[in-house]
């Protein structure tokens, strides 16, 4: 009796269609994989930039918004700059030398043309780098129908870093009495 030997392994030919399937999917797989890698850290930037920007939203629309300057003694009860010994928003009475730590925000419209960059902890390092910070505060009363232009103001607060930016704007109304 003849029996014909049973066949095991593979043959070279096997081998190499077998490797070469193989080789095919993995480069499928990592064309697939490497953009979602490259771009990973966009969604994480991206709240930062919203972050940053809504943090210093919050600080402006939180500073009053009078007449006067706070230290003056009508702040509360004027009902126009002319009551005013040191009137708010108008360049008289303003302590304010500069952008940055140590000028006096004391108003709203104190903001206006504040612009920074990069971010510093409390104890000065540098921990967010590369980031640009802009707010503009124009007067926006009559777009809201609330009277004159100067009842409320439009604050934007821009964040930019590598090309991408993020804007994200507030209004304040005065709330001092107006006449």
């Amino acid at each position: 009796m003849c029996t014909k030997p049973l066949q095991r392994g593979m043959t070279l030919i096997e081998l190499i269609v077998f490797i070469v399937i193989v080789s095919v999917g993995v480069v499928g797989l990592v064309s697939v994989i490497n953009p979602m890698v490259r771009f990973s850290a966009e969604p994480m930037r991206q709240k930062q930039l919203m972050a940053v920007a809504e943090s210093l939203l919050n600080e402006i629309v939180h500073q009053p918004y009078t007449w006067c300057d706070l230290e003056d003694d009508a702040a509360l009860t004027a009902t126009s700059y002319a009551d005013c010994a040191h009137p708010q928003n108008t360049g008289s009475g303003e302590s304010r030398t500069g952008t940055g730590p140590g000028t006096n925000f004391d108003n709203v419209a104190d903001y206006a043309g504040f612009s920074m960059n990069d971010f510093s902890d409390a104890a000065g390092n540098n921990v967010m780098t590369g980031y640009n910070v802009s707010v503009t505060v124009v007067p926006a009363g009559v777009a809201l129908g609330v009277g004159s232009d100067d009842a409320a103001l439009a604050i934007t607060v821009t964040v930019t870093r590598d090309g991408q930016s993020f804007a994200l704007t507030g209004y304040r109304f005065r709330y001092a009495p107006r006449s």
